[in-house]
């Protein structure tokens, strides 16, 4: 296993130690960074404006569109960094 994949990893394990609550927005923008990191490219229908939280999280996922996952996962490690985790 790379070194990144182990910060990455480690970053995902402190995230859920965080004594602050980051807000909304930097939630999303660690679930998107999150999901590029460990999947890629989001694909599959944009969920319906009933669905609030899963369009939201979508639509954040989407942003990251085209970033290379190593990139993802180092940005969000340093996020994670930057909240203290």
């Amino acid at each position: 296993m790379s070194d990144l994949r182990k910060q990455f990893e480690a970053a995902a394990a402190a995230v859920k130690k965080l004594k602050d609550d980051p807000g909304n927005e930097v939630k999303l923008q660690l679930y998107a960074l999150y999901k590029q990191g460990s999947e890629g490219d989001v694909e599959g229908k944009r969920p319906g404006f009933t669905d609030m939280i899963g369009r939201a999280k979508y639509d954040a996922w989407a942003k990251t569109k085209g970033m290379a996952q190593d990139e993802a996962m180092k940005k969000y490690v340093a996020l994670v960094k930057s909240l203290g985790g």
